[in-house]
């Protein structure tokens, strides 16, 4: 039997689930939010704030939604910030996302169609949940628990905040923002909005876990310029610009390579390409926890399109790179009272939670770098993150917002 609390969590999340908020990174550079579906869900969040009770609410025009709560304390203690992401990725479809339950889990295979199948052999997280509710799709979209559980957790906690006026807390924020599967929500964030001394993106995986350092990470845009002609008179001629890119993509070196590295080893990735045999455009990320080491990949991509341009006489190559996020660990260290409250909020409530490193990056990262906002990241109970593969833990969820509860209450204290 399913909590109250268990049972919102679960229903806010279906709902949100439902919404089209595939972000569209193409579009980033013109149009914020990227897509009109993210404003779908964004103006919902408010429509559900306002009947909870809630009324000091911001509607940024770039996407970006805060809500204040005030404090309820006869002292004054810091504002605390909660945040999280509406947009979902593109990696697989995103959009027309079909959610079944799984009320008890039977510890088996679950077929998603007659396709896909979630197998018990890869996702070792499944065992935990016999006899537990958890949540997939049905093999044709990602689910979209990145972001949309974090999203459930904090709206069920700010509904719990509403009914129970006995429920002791400071000045909080929540906050939810748009396209940061782009990596580009944050461009616009409106920082003089909020006053939050530290903040908490709940936007992790597997439960318990905890995150204070992230990948620094860098986009490197190359574009190839290619000389054409008649391919029937090419010879001597002609330079294919795929031709260019094709090679530049297999100098990189595969054993730094996403999908031949784990824990602090930084990577090369080809990301995307398109053009013709005149003109290409390749995006590469790089990523590494050490700063020094990610400005070297830049620097070796540079040293790369040199070479190419050599190999190639009279084709051009143009490389323009650009930092997206830096390692939150520092700020993390520097203003430790997020993970000291994160900390004592966990051991309350008698969690064991592991602290991990993020092998990629969250709009917290950029807040904590941008604006000196301690901010680390906490579990939300989803799998196979981005794939058609992807299940979410109802357990997990609940545990994730009463994490959130507690943080509140410690934050409370004098």
């Amino acid at each position: 039997m399913r909590s109250t609390f268990a049972e919102d969590i679960l229903q806010r999340f279906l709902r949100y689930a439902a919404i089209d908020t595939m972000s569209e990174d193409t579009l980033v550079a013109t149009k914020s939010p990227s897509t009109d579906g993210q404003w779908d869900l964004l103006n919902l969040l408010v429509s559900e704030l306002k009947e909870m009770g809630h009324s000091d609410i911001q509607v940024d025009t770039h996407g970006v939604v805060i809500a204040r709560i005030p404090s309820n304390l006869d002292y004054e203690v810091p504002t605390i910030g909660f945040m999280a992401h509406v947009d979902t990725a593109d990696d697989v479809p995103g959009n027309g996302v079909k959610s079944r339950v799984i009320d008890s889990y039977d510890g088996s295979d679950i077929p998603l169609n007659k396709e896909y199948t979630i197998q018990v052999s890869d996702n070792e997280e499944l065992a935990q949940y016999k006899g537990e509710t958890l949540i997939v799709t049905d093999g044709t979209t990602l689910l979209g628990s990145d972001d949309k559980a974090g999203v459930a957790a904090i709206m069920a906690v700010a509904k719990g905040i509403s009914s129970d006026p006995s429920f002791k807390h400071g000045p909080l924020e929540l906050i939810f923002t748009c396209d940061e599967e782009t990596g580009a929500g944050m461009d616009i964030f409106p920082y003089d909005k909020i006053s939050c001394a530290y903040c908490y993106t709940v936007d992790g995986g597997k439960r318990f876990e905890i995150e204070s350092e992230c990948f620094n990470a860098a986009t490197v845009n190359v574009h190839f310029s290619g000389v054409s002609y008649h391919l029937g008179a090419a010879r001597g001629r002609l330079v294919n610009a795929l031709t260019m890119a094709a090679a530049f993509i297999n100098a990189l070196p595969q054993a730094e390579s996403p999908e031949a590295t784990d824990g602090r080893y930084g990577y090369y990735c080809a990301h995307t390409i398109r053009g013709n045999a005149t003109e290409v455009d390749l995006t590469v990320y790089l990523r590494d926890f050490d700063l020094p080491t990610l400005d070297h990949r830049i620097d070796a991509l540079k040293l790369l399109a040199q070479t190419s341009e050599a190999l190639y006489p009279q084709g051009k190559v143009h490389v323009d790179a650009k930092h997206v996020y830096y390692n939150m660990a520092m700020i993390a260290k520097e203003k430790p009272i997020a993970m000291d409250h994160l900390r004592e909020a966990g051991r309350r409530l008698g969690m064991d939670l592991e602290e991990a490193l993020i092998r990629g990056g969250t709009d917290g990262a950029r807040m904590a770098n941008e604006h000196k906002i301690p901010c680390p990241n906490i579990f939300t109970g989803g799998h196979n993150l981005h794939s058609r593969f992807e299940w979410a833990a109802l357990p997990a969820m609940e545990d994730s917002a009463n994490l959130v509860k507690e943080i509140i209450k410690v934050g409370s204290e004098k």
